[in-house]
């Protein structure tokens, strides 16, 4: 079984930033891609960024490119999501998933998921 714990949420003004983590368990980290969703209120989850499993590929959303860096520390078992230049519509529930495949922006795809953690821009 493999569990995921988000990490770094919060309250931020806009233009801030913040860095969100994800540590997972087990020792079978390496073999997953890693991918960030968000979910606001009264809407459908959305796909944010995507690692591959050794870091050397990753994806984002189109809307989010230049804003939003993905990464990842193998050897500690956790990904990253730095997040600069908040807009208030980047509030929502932002989520951690491990794909055994690299299947990008389809969270349908995703094995595994994390609990989520708050992110809140004030205007």
């Amino acid at each position: 079984q493999v569990q995921l714990v988000e990490s770094g949420g919060g309250l931020v003004q806009a233009g801030g930033s913040l860095r969100l983590s994800c540590a997972v368990s087990g020792r079978t980290f390496s073999t997953y891609a890693m991918g960030w969703f968000r979910q606001a209120p009264g809407k459908e989850r959305e796909f944010v960024a995507v690692i591959s499993r050794s870091g050397s590929s990753t994806a984002y959303a189109n809307s989010l490119k230049g804003r939003f860096t993905i990464s990842r520390d193998n050897a500690k078992n956790t990904v990253y999501l730095q997040m600069n230049s908040l807009k208030p519509e980047d509030t929502a529930v932002y989520y951690c998933a491990a794909d055994s495949k690299y299947s990008g922006s389809r969270a349908s795809e995703y094995d595994y998921w994390g609990q989520g953690t708050q992110v809140t821009v004030s205007s």
